[in-house]
């Protein structure tokens, strides 16, 4: 039983509700791209959710949900870096955190910014158990309506879960796919003795980039992932399978489908741990996307995949400030 009691308002005002990390784009963290890649960002946006999270609730968390996060423009190595991650909205054990990434010229400090998105941490006991955390109540009228953004996407995001929960777990298919396996090493733990959530959104990213790569020939980026459900806490010594696979393609965009699996290497006994779809696009040399290859599904697993990606965008196409993209748009 939860014996978690209601902080007092005035303890939760006195909250920090909003945590800003700043550093510099490291050498280290340059991507195939040449710019930094979409993996690596992800990582910086859950570390700052994570900062905000706990600072607001007093104890530790854990990631259960990122939300659509498009990637506008690259990061370069040797720019500072902003990523802020702000409260938006509680539940009783929830947090709603949006999660702004900035870089631009050390020397100017003048930052733009890179991509932004929505992430969804729970706060736990020391028995990994969900517990409550201060309300937060909005002060200005510009916390309200970022609240009111955050309470808009729920029966969006709630239509998707239910979409995905009703899927069976994917089969052999015909598409280009790549599946990574490895054992999930001491360097990825994060502060509760699990896998850190930002490493495995790299890892997503990475099996992403080769499973599209390998499709169009060309070298690609992601501009969006979508709903990375955080399923199963992923244990140091795991065996950890990436299963990425192309689903769906538009013009320039490949939607591939990517689910991580994880257990004890010792029996292969492996659990879905997380799961999401992330787009990729091929770029030439200036850095513009080009068309890609239209992809047919032939199988009857390729056409419930397919079908799934076109159901999950007209799904996205109703959330607020969204819209259907150009080639579903031409079809209706």
């Amino acid at each position: 039983m939860d014996t978690a009691t209601t902080p007092s308002p005035s303890s939760a005002h006195d909250r920090r509700h909003e945590v800003t990390l700043r550093f510099l784009a490291a050498p280290t963290d340059l991507g195939h791209s040449g710019t930094v890649d979409a993996g690596r960002v992800l990582e910086w946006v859950d570390k700052a959710a994570f900062a905000a999270a706990t600072a607001w609730s007093g104890s530790y968390c854990v990631t259960a949900y990122v939300g659509n996060i498009h990637f506008r423009y690259p990061v370069q190595v040797g720019e500072m870096v902003e990523v802020t991650g702000t409260v938006l909205h509680t539940g009783r054990s929830s947090m709603h955190i949006n999660t702004v990434v900035r870089s631009g010229d050390p020397k100017t400090g003048q930052l733009e910014e890179r991509a932004r998105c929505l992430v969804i941490f729970v706060a736990v006991d020391g028995n990994g158990k969900s517990t409550q955390v201060p309300r937060f109540e909005p002060q200005s009228l510009e916390q309200e309506l970022a609240q009111q953004y955050a309470l808009d996407r729920v029966p969006v995001r709630n239509e998707i879960t239910a979409l995905l929960n009703s899927q069976e777990p994917a089969g052999e298919g015909t598409a280009e796919r790549v599946v990574l396996r490895f054992l999930a090493a001491p360097t990825d733990v994060n502060w509760g003795g699990k896998v850190h959530g930002g490493i495995v959104m790299e890892w997503i990213d990475s099996a992403a980039h080769l499973c599209s790569s390998r499709y169009c020939g060309q070298d690609t980026v992601a501009v969006f992932s979508g709903g990375i459900r955080f399923l199963q806490p992923l244990h140091i010594g795991d065996l950890v399978e990436v299963d990425a696979r192309l689903i769906y393609t538009g013009r320039k965009g490949m939607h591939v489908w990517v689910e991580v699996r994880s257990g004890d290497p010792k029996s292969g006994d492996l659990r879905v741990t997380t799961n999401c779809i992330t787009v990729m696009v091929a770029r030439d040399d200036e850095g513009t996307s080009v068309p890609v290859p239209r992809w047919e599904p032939s199988s009857s697993e390729d056409k419930r995949l397919w079908q799934l990606a076109r159901d999950m965008l007209e799904i996205r196409g109703r959330a607020p400030g969204n819209r259907l993209p150009n080639h579903l748009l031409k079809e209706n």
